[in-house]
This record gives structure tokens, C-alpha cells and sequence, in this order.
């Protein structure tokens, strides 16, 4: 089983990140994929996370937004994690502006594994003492270590 330790890097694992607006998180989110894997195209994996958002808004409650999609040309899954500088409005279901985004890519032939790491990160994202923490964290490095931490505390 893939677990987000797997497919996380220190690298997409971001505090302080600027916000402003849902569409500019997504356009950072597109940017710092695309930057670390040059295979994939900014505006593809952009354009792909607006059509996920288009069905449903992918905000979780608490703060919390788990953007996700499957992306033509992307080979295994793929994680990053944000902490914004303020929080944005996200549509979310409990109407609650977020903060923490864990964002998840995976292919276009995805399989039941990506609802399992979709179904950790959730998991791992309703316990309130991990939220703190990760709303803590003063340093991306940090931010990664937590989350491979609560990842493996479950």
C-alpha cells in the first residue's frame, strides 16, 4: 500500500504560502508541482484541479482542503501540502475559510490505492491535536516531518 510518505516531499511541503483567493492556491499548487516535475505542464495540472473543483468543492471542513485529480502524463501518485499565510475562501463544506491544503495528483488510470491515500490524508486530518501541529509548524521542513509523524502514529 502507497502511503503519503511516499509520495511527499520536503520540497512540496510549504508554510507561509500566500493566498488570496482559491484560483491564485491552485495556480501556486500547479507552479510548485510543475516545478518539481518538469514532466508535467503548470497549466494542465492547473486546469485539471479547476475541473475537480467545478464538481464539488473539494474543501474538507476545519480548515482543511484536500485538492485532487487524475492527470494525463503524471506516472505515480504525487503529494504536496500547504499552510497559507491567511486563510481563503474554498467553498467548503462546513462554510469555514481554509488553511492547510494537502493536494493530491495522481494518474489518469487511477486506482483503488488513491482513494485509500485520499481516505489517510482525511483520516489523518480529523484528529484536532494533527491540524494544531501542522498550524504550528514554523518551517517547511517541520511541516513534512509532522505530517510523516501523524502519518505514521496511525
Amino acid at each position: 500500500m502507497i502511503s503519503i510518505e511516499q509520495i511527499l516531499t520536503p520540497g512540496r511541503s510549504l508554510v507561509n504560502v500566500p493566498g488570496g483567493s482559491k484560483k491564485r492556491v491552485l495556480e501556486q499548487i500547479a507552479s510548485l508541482v510543475a516545478r518539481d516535475l518538469p514532466n508535467l505542464d503548470t497549466q494542465d495540472i492547473f486546469e485539471s484541479l479547476i475541473a475537480r473543483e467545478k464538481l464539488g468543492s473539494t474543501g474538507f471542513g476545519n480548515g482543511i482542503a484536500i485538492p485532487h485529480c487524475r492527470l494525463t502524463g503524471c506516472p505515480t501518485p504525487i503529494c504536496a501540502v500547504l499552510r497559507l499565510d491567511a486563510p481563503v475562501d474554498f467553498d467548503a463544506i462546513d462554510g469555514a475559510p481554509v488553511d492547510l491544503l494537502f493536494v493530491l495528483l495522481v494518474p489518469e488510470t487511477a486506482t483503488d490505492a488513491h482513494l485509500e491515500l485520499l481516505r489517510q490524508i482525511a483520516s489523518m486530518l480529523n484528529r484536532s491535536e494533527v491540524r494544531e501541529r501542522l498550524r504550528q509548524a514554523q518551517s517547511s521542513e517541520r511541516l513534512y516531518q509532522l505530517i510523516v509523524d501523524a502519518q505514521n502514529d496511525q
